[in-house]
């Protein structure tokens, strides 16, 4: 295949690591582009062929052939049909790897076709970086031919005074991914495993009349181990504020920070209304992860005296969305399940409706507070709210993540043209 025809939709891939890697992976099962280019930035290994284990094998997902076919038995065909210029098929899919520049200004993907650019390295997130700053800039893939560019990571654009911050949108593919504008959006940021999956989790709560009525929320994602961790324990850099990620991800419970609250507000609006804290908890594992939101509602009760909002209210919601807004995006379960029976599951979010529990009880107000208000009332004033705790399964690389990426790659790429 000649990548530089200009007919052939193409996608670029920045990166090589976990979420570059894998999203290969889910291009060559969707086949919605008619190839790939996906920049190394340099050699791996001593050949091709090392390259090519690489991109064929993985430690939580087993190799790329049981990926495609599982048991049936049958085999992945992959091909070097040019070993001078890097091009392989598997299965027929063309995939052509760049290994020689790491600053995206200097790729030229219009030279390869590219128009769609997906940059997975986590290292260009601030989409105020001139594109010709000599440590690379996000925006240099524009430069370099690209048409588009997602981060598969959320912003961090530290110019806030900047006036173009919004022309740099988080879409999260089936919560606001139909609010790309293709005349004003080139860079966009796909957000963050969990911030997707508590996206999912949050947006049916917020578009119910009873639920909608939030007082203060909060989550804690026990996470999975990532690449930000050590093996061991390490010295820290120069500079690091979190001592703990130095400490060995192989036998600790690490208490840990998330932006996933504040990139939520980008994309839900509605989430400043009352504000959100979040926190992580990393763990041992390679992936999927549990979101434990916990949020409290203005409640009311029925003319019998039972609260509006309990369990089986909470539930009925997730229901009503699965099976209809949030379709194959968010998935309610009754099973008793364990993290390792969601790896791989392509859902945003994924309920674990054994775990939802509601209380409700009342906020007393004193009599002096409702006067210092201008509100006269000779007793304490009882306000009903129900406070609700609900569990959320993501695989937060290939199932959730990656899959959300993908789709939301697949939207963009159809408003190119």
């Amino acid at each position: 295949m000649d990548f530089s025809i200009n007919e052939k939709k193409l996608l670029g891939i920045n990166g090589l690591g976990r979420i570059g890697k894998l999203s290969l992976w889910y291009h060559l099962v969707s086949r919605k582009f008619d190839g790939i280019v996906i920049n190394v930035g340099r050699d791996v290994g001593k050949s091709i062929d090392d390259l090519l284990q690489t991109i064929c094998s993985d430690s939580t997902y087993g190799s790329l052939n049981h990926f495609l076919f599982g048991h049936s038995g049958k085999k992945c065909n992959i091909e070097v049909t040019d070993s001078k210029n890097l091009i392989i098929q598997i299965d027929g899919f063309p995939i052509k790897i760049l290994n020689k520049e790491r600053n995206p200004q200097n790729i030229n993907w219009k030279s390869h076709g590219v128009r769609i650019v997906v940059d997975c390295t986590g290292k260009f997130l601030d989409p105020t970086v001139p594109a010709g700053d000599s440590k690379g800039s996000i925006l240099g893939h524009l430069n370099a031919g690209a048409q588009k560019v997602i981060a598969s990571a959320p912003f961090r654009i530290k110019n806030t005074a900047t006036n173009d911050v919004n022309d740099f949108p988080t879409l999260i593919y089936g919560i606001n991914h139909t609010s790309f504008d293709p005349m004003r959006h080139n860079v966009i940021s796909a957000a963050s495993c969990t911030t997707t999956g508590l996206a999912h989790m949050v947006k049916p709560l917020l578009e119910d009349s009873e639920t909608s009525k939030v007082l203060t929320a909060s989550m804690s994602t026990v996470h999975a181990a990532t690449n930000t961790q050590s093996v061991l324990d390490s010295v820290p850099s120069t500079g690091t504020s979190d001592l703990r990620k130095n400490r060995s991800v192989l036998n600790n419970i690490i208490l840990s920070s998330t932006g996933a609250a504040k990139t939520l507000e980008r994309v839900i609006p509605q989430i400043n209304n009352f504000g959100f804290m979040a926190d992580s908890i990393r763990i041992p594992t390679t992936s999927v992860s549990l979101i434990a939101l916990n949020i409290t509602f203005s409640s009311r009760f029925n003319d019998v005296g039972v609260p509006y909002i309990n369990a089986d209210y909470i539930k009925r919601i997730y229901k009503l969305a699965a099976d209809n807004a949030q379709k194959e995006l968010l998935y309610f379960s009754d099973k008793q399940n364990v993290s390792v029976d969601l790896l791989g599951f392509p859902a945003a979010i994924t309920i674990e409706g054994n775990e939802i529990h509601t209380r409700t009880g009342f906020l007393k107000i004193p009599a002096e507070i409702m006067a210092s208000l201008g509100i006269n009332s000779i007793d304490e004033v009882n306000i009903p709210v129900t406070h609700a705790k609900i569990m959320g399964w993501y695989d937060n690389e290939y199932g959730s993540y990656v899959n959300s990426l993908g789709r939301l790659t697949e939207y963009i790429a159809t408003h190119v043209h």
